[in-house]
């Protein structure tokens, strides 16, 4: 499929800058008129997404935050987060519900549950030591005919 749209967007793991990628996301999203409901949920799923490149891909150590973006033509929306932190040992075991390396924190261990229950996939590729990229999709409407390339 066409890509009509693209972009990528590099920033430091700080716990500011999820609020930084929510905001760019939806920017990005806005010419395509996602319905509100559509809208809300990727920008959960990029917040639950980015937290946990910061939280747990970095823990306590900085480092950068990628998030790339399309726009196809039919009307998908492609999202990838990715780190070069320290890995997830067992992706299978993180995305279980409540699954969490952080015992006796706030953290639910729901991050992978949320971005599934509100995208149309999530695939997650990890190498411990080397980070983690999450890619998701998400089938928009209406479908992007008003943006193909002039």
């Amino acid at each position: 499929m066409k890509t009509v749209n693209e972009m990528r967007l590099d920033f430091r793991s700080r716990p500011e800058n999820e609020a930084l990628a929510r905001m760019v996301i939806s920017a990005f999203m806005m010419p395509v008129n996602p319905t509100l409901e559509q809208l809300g949920d990727v920008k959960t799923a990029v917040s639950e997404a980015v937290t946990n490149a910061i939280v747990h891909g970095y823990r306590d150590r900085k480092g950068l935050v990628r998030m790339r973006a399309w726009l196809q033509e039919d009307g998908e929306l492609l999202i990838e987060v990715c780190d070069k932190g320290c890995g997830i040992e067992n992706v299978a075991q993180a995305r279980q519900p409540f699954f969490t390396t952080m015992e006796g924190s706030e953290r639910s261990g729901m991050g992978f549950t949320v971005m599934e229950s509100f995208m149309d996939s999530v695939d997650v590729v990890s190498q411990v030591d080397n980070g983690t990229i999450v890619r998701m999709r998400k089938r928009l409407t209406p479908a992007l005919c008003l943006m193909r390339d002039a």
